[in-house]
């Protein structure tokens, strides 16, 4: 009899491996109205073993410049952000105030509690590539991931569905990559896609965000920078 998909997200924190520094370029793809836009990402992950950043940006012709930022600390559960920004129409910003348990937006929005393992949207990315390294065996098709999540105006569990592997074809060649899925949980919610490569650290070699009108960004890997 096939084995019995697990119904239960996993727990975090859990066993870690937090990938090492590296810049990810990307080719960046955007569908909008209509109309395709494509130019370049740029993910910037740096950390001495205790405190990290991680910066994203994108730009492309014709389309709003984003940057995205986040910093705070390495534990032993993985990524513990202190910060979060994100420079889009103007910039937001949300800090987690550990002191009081409690997440505080730049956007005069209430604050929210700030619970075990929280991560923000950034940071997310990187800490999921970490939960998985730790444990590979662990995640196995069908298999729920929650990660409470903050972005710059509130805070809620997202879930992430393990989809399997892939073999991918991408602008710096061909990877196979482990696929995790979030789907939206209300009509305005995006949909995430993000496939990370094992071979790479568990890299994130693409993601994809799908607005509920359709409109989606997509990155997609070309190179990566070790030298740091």
């Amino acid at each position: 009899m096939p084995a019995a998909l697990p119904t239960e997200p996993v727990a975090v924190p859990a066993k870690v491996a937090v990938s090492p520094p590296a810049r990810l370029h990307y080719e960046l793809v955007v569908h909008s109205r209509g109309a395709t836009l494509t130019g370049q990402a740029l993910l910037d992950w740096t950390h001495d073993g205790q405190d990290y950043e991680a910066r994203l940006e994108l730009t492309a012709p014709g389309f709003r410049g984003r940057v995205q930022r986040s910093t705070g600390r390495i534990t032993a559960q993985g990524l513990e952000p202190g910060y979060f920004s994100d420079r889009y129409r103007g910039e937001q910003a949300t800090h987690f105030d550990r002191a009081q348990d409690r997440v505080v937006f730049s956007s005069n929005r209430p604050e929210a509690a700030l619970a075990q393992g929280m991560q923000d949207r950034l940071s997310v990315v990187l800490q999921l590539a970490a939960l998985v390294a730790g444990d590979p065996a662990r995640f196995v098709q069908g298999t729920p991931i929650e990660v409470p999540t903050a972005g710059t105006r509130d805070a809620e569990p997202w879930t992430f569905t393990v989809q399997g592997e892939e073999d991918l074809v991408l602008p710096g060649g061909p990877v196979r990559a482990l696929k995790l899925q979030k789907d939206p949980r209300r009509e305005y919610d995006q949909r995430v896609e993000l496939w990370l490569a094992p071979r790479m650290d568990y890299a994130p070699v693409r993601w994809r965000l799908t607005a509920p009108d359709g409109g989606a960004v997509e990155q997609r890997w070309a190179s990566t920078d070790r030298s740091r």
